[in-house]
């Protein structure tokens, strides 16, 4: 458990890097918005975050230079690096453990690069960390 953790330990408190996805109802959000009403239904829905697998960290040799990549369909769609992270994995941590405790199994996404667009059903999404896949979901 962690609550309250210095940078400068927060490489302690992780051990293994993953990639996921989730989604947003643009439908529901957009109407809870023009309502003036909170919109997280909008993205707590049932099916609503997939996470893929995960890789001890120790296997990137940097975590300041990880590429990651969404393909849909097989084209390619979303490109990424952690060096585009405004805050790295450890200032996220120590600065997200001063609001809630961590716990074992506790996952934090950390944001999209752009590229966000719609998917539809039937549509294939593959999720590729460093070059390797780490998922690949049917839409349905």
């Amino acid at each position: 458990m962690g609550k309250n953790i210095q940078e400068r330990f927060a490489h302690t408190y992780y051990n293994e890097i993953g990639l996921g996805i989730d989604f947003t109802a643009r439908d529901i959000q957009n109407k809870c918005i023009e309502k003036g009403l909170p919109w997280e239904i909008s993205k707590g829905f049932d099916g609503a975050a997939v996470v893929g697998q995960f890789f001890p960290k120790e296997k990137f040799s940097n975590l300041k230079d990880i590429d990651f990549a969404l393909k849909q369909n097989g084209t390619i769609v979303q490109k990424g690096n952690s060096a585009d992270m405004i805050f790295g994995f450890d200032a996220l941590i120590s600065y997200v453990s001063k609001f809630v405790t961590f716990k074992m199994g506790d996952i934090i996404f950390t944001g999209t690069p752009s590229g966000v667009g719609p998917v539809k059903i039937n549509d294939t999404l593959e999720g590729f960390l460093a070059g390797e896949k780490a998922f690949k979901i049917l839409v349905k």
